[in-house]
């Protein structure tokens, strides 16, 4: 589900940038490996935004949730889902600075307008191969602004120069693996005797 989020945020961002007039610049790619992509002639990032997934965490808050259903007259036990917060970095690498600072400031300008992904309001590739088992989403996205300290932490640890980004949280994204962990029957009707406590 990561990769897919991800294609699907690059798809939205793309559409976005072709709709008014720019290139369609955004490239699922690890930032990290510029420098040594430097004098590759394919290579992907070359006057390109690259989009980059530098952390994710899981959501505390829904860790201990139970996760059964009910089919028929049985329970069906699963390992509880695991919900994901991911967290994805813009970053623009355009032969001209002022370029770079306008995509960045246009793909700011889409998320404003659309924090909210699901099936529903959501135009992407049904027709990709990876995409075929992608069932019902919905997650959400919003800026994160890491603070100075932060930030030249994460540029030290992607190991290049610092270049015109923005930082996006996405909430929440579920995995489950389909793997029954119990089986146990519905409880039926309860029968006995109810005593009325008498008053005094």
């Amino acid at each position: 589900m990561i990769y897919e989020v991800i294609q699907i945020i690059a798809e939205q961002v793309n559409s976005y940038l072709e709709e008014i007039g720019l290139e369609k610049t955004v490239v699922p790619e690890n930032i990290a490996f510029l420098e040594a992509q430097n004098n590759d002639l394919e290579n992907p990032l070359k006057d390109g935004v690259a989009l980059t997934l530098i952390n994710l965490d899981e959501e505390a808050t829904l860790k201990n949730f139970p996760n059964h259903i009910v089919e028929n007259t049985k329970t069906i036990y699963r390992n509880s889902i695991i919900n994901l917060n991911l967290y994805l970095l813009f970053s623009a690498n355009r032969d001209k600075y002022i370029n770079s600072l306008n995509d960045i400031s246009k793909i700011i300008e889409f998320f404003q307008g659309k924090k909210l992904f699901t099936q529903a309001n959501t135009i992407y590739n049904r027709n990709s191969s990876a995409m075929n088992n992608l069932d019902n989403f919905r997650f959400t996205v919003e800026l994160y602004t890491p603070t100075f300290e932060e930030l030249n932490y994460i540029w030290g640890t992607l190991g290049g120069k610092q270049l015109p980004s923005a930082l996006y949280k996405v909430s929440m994204i579920q995995i489950e693996r389909n793997i029954v962990q119990a089986e146990g029957q519905l409880i039926g009707e309860f029968t006995g005797i109810t005593k009325r406590k008498e008053q005094s």
